[in-house]
């Protein structure tokens, strides 16, 4: 069973990590945009930190990005030199409702993003978007404190009710939550959390997480409703993690660790809450704020399929010390079989098809893979070039694992998106040092450059990978 002949090979983005443009045409202010470059990053990521403006003593990286606001036109047709079949994108919130609880939509902004979709639609691309990626309006943060607050629903249901009318078949497969699993360990960047002093955080984060599985599963049912042709998706960051060992313990705190990883994705692909989520709620005291008519909702409104990003696996350990590796905010035991990137993230191409088993496994529904990449530093040569030989090893090595998940293992899988196809702000570090792209873009980490677009080496290797269907993965 090798891939399929219309399998959707592509590259991926998300708005507040290229976009730019932040206070153009009615836009409004977002989490994602006062999150500065530096020091302070994490502990406001975390929701440890107020920070709902700027100020003069940070940069800020997400308001230029790399300005696709006026590149977007340029970056697509690269994106089709490279033979893409779908690009997955995200939408600015702000960009459709600046504050997120208007009645009626900035029409700039919807304009916007309908040209990019006919563009697409054009160079025979098909759009694959996230409605949410990582992206809360700080007005609904100051006014409502985020997703805590059960009114965010009906926010998030205009805008979907919205954007699934406007983009009436050139839109077909859209995300509802990036990464929605990120809301227990960054609930700042994933439901516009900023913690009180004394609050119960756990039971912060856990309301919070209920009212995005409510409006997910609305947006299910809105976008079957407006249109039975759109393939609704959730997405999570994804990595099995591995036992250190055989010692019952840590075999135990492997499978706790991985459930907890799935809760949300067990919601939105079953309809329900897992008997084990709420035994563990129980004990920690948390209640889940239910109303009547929640759990039919949910029940009667799963996913069509489920995404995910996969850059490492992960080690769960409980006996004795042990060294951490670093990764995609979860903290993890460092693994001695494997190697590193630059920023400590653990490189395990097999791990991409156990962990595409153990999802498919679970929920017998169609994966894709929206996130897989390596982020790393390129220096151009004397001639301006990009031989990042690097880069196409590991894209190769976990291309190489998926396809054996599908033609040996039989998983049934849509597509694969590289993460940051052209280089882009780093969500967790706010560098544009840390470089996933195909295409090099002239910009610094505090802001410098000309925003000048150069294919890299791995750009003409993609291209020849997806023109083979995934066959012809040499260097």
């Amino acid at each position: 069973m090798a891939l399929k002949k219309d399998f959707l090979w592509g590259g991926a983005t998300a708005a507040n990590q290229c976009e730019g443009g932040y206070n153009l045409d009615g836009r409004g202010l977002a989490n994602v945009d006062v999150v500065p470059h530096g020091k302070d990053r994490f502990p406001i990521i975390l929701g440890e930190m107020k920070h709902l403006d700027f100020d003069d003593t940070h940069f800020y990286p997400a308001k230029e990005a790399i300005d696709m606001y006026h590149h977007w036109k340029e970056d697509l047709a690269l994106f089709a030199e490279m033979g893409f079949k779908t690009y997955r994108m995200s939408l600015a919130w702000t960009r459709i409702f600046p504050n997120g609880d208007e009645n009626e939509p900035n029409e700039a902004g919807l304009a916007f993003y309908e040209e990019i979709f006919k563009e697409c639609q054009r160079l025979g691309i098909e759009p694959l978007v996230t409605i949410t990626h990582f992206d809360c309006p700080i007005h609904l943060i100051k006014e409502y404190g985020g997703w805590r607050n059960r009114k965010m629903v009906d926010f998030y249901e205009n805008l979907v009710r919205t954007i699934f009318t406007r983009y009436k078949g050139l839109v077909h497969y859209w995300l509802t939550f990036n990464e929605i699993n990120m809301l227990l360990h960054a609930p700042f960047m994933g439901a516009g959390i900023v913690f009180e002093e004394g609050e119960n955080k756990e039971q912060v984060k856990y309301i919070a997480a209920h009212h995005e599985l409510l409006a997910s599963a609305l947006a299910t049912k809105i976008a079957h409703e407006i249109d039975p042709e759109n393939k609704i998706g959730c997405m999570l960051a994804a990595g099995d993690f591995y036992p250190y060992d055989c010692h019952p313990d840590n075999v135990a705190e492997a499978q706790a660790k991985n459930r907890e990883n799935f809760f949300f994705i067990d919601v939105q692909s079953r309809g329900n809450y897992p008997n084990y989520a709420l035994k563990s709620l129980e004990r920690q005291g948390i209640k889940l704020p239910i109303e009547t008519g929640d759990l039919e909702i949910l029940a009667e409104n799963t996913v069509d399929f489920i995404s995910f990003s996969y850059y490492s696996s992960r080690v769960a350990k409980v006996t004795g010390e042990s060294e951490k590796s670093a990764g995609n905010i979860f903290e993890a035991v460092s693994n001695p079989y494997l190697e590193s990137s630059e920023w400590g993230w653990q490189i395990d191409p097999k791990g991409l098809r156990i962990t595409m088993n153990t999802i498919y496994d679970r929920y017998q529904k169609p994966l894709f893979i929206v996130e897989n990449g390596l982020g790393a530093v390129d220096t151009p040569d004397e001639k301006g070039e990009i031989n990042d030989n690097y880069r196409i090893a590991y894209l190769a090595a976990h291309i190489a694992e998926m396809k054996k998940a599908v033609e040996l293992d039989g998983v049934e899988l849509l597509g694969y998106t590289s993460w940051g196809c052209i280089d882009l702000v780093s969500a967790g570090t706010g560098e544009m040092s840390k470089r996933y792209g195909f295409i090099y873009v002239d910009r610094d980490d505090v802001g410098n450059g000309s925003l000048k677009r150069t294919a890299k080496k791995s750009f003409y290797w993609y291209k020849k990978v997806i023109a083979t269907n995934g066959e012809d993965l040499e260097n």
